[in-house]
């Protein structure tokens, strides 16, 4: 491989695995109000053959 090959992937991968730390940060910490999390609505037996 060639020293701008070499470089090339380098750079790359770095790249991409800065990327991928950046987004793990932010998604773990990430300070969101409990009121806005997801929530499972109740199904009601009536609702069931929709699905």
């Amino acid at each position: 491989m060639t020293t701008a090959g070499l470089l090339f992937m380098l750079i790359s991968v770095g790249a991409v695995t800065i990327l991928f730390v950046w987004c793990l940060i932010k998604v773990l910490t990430g300070k969101k109000n409990p009121e806005h999390l997801a929530h499972v609505e109740p199904v009601e037996t009536k609702d069931l053959d929709r699905r």
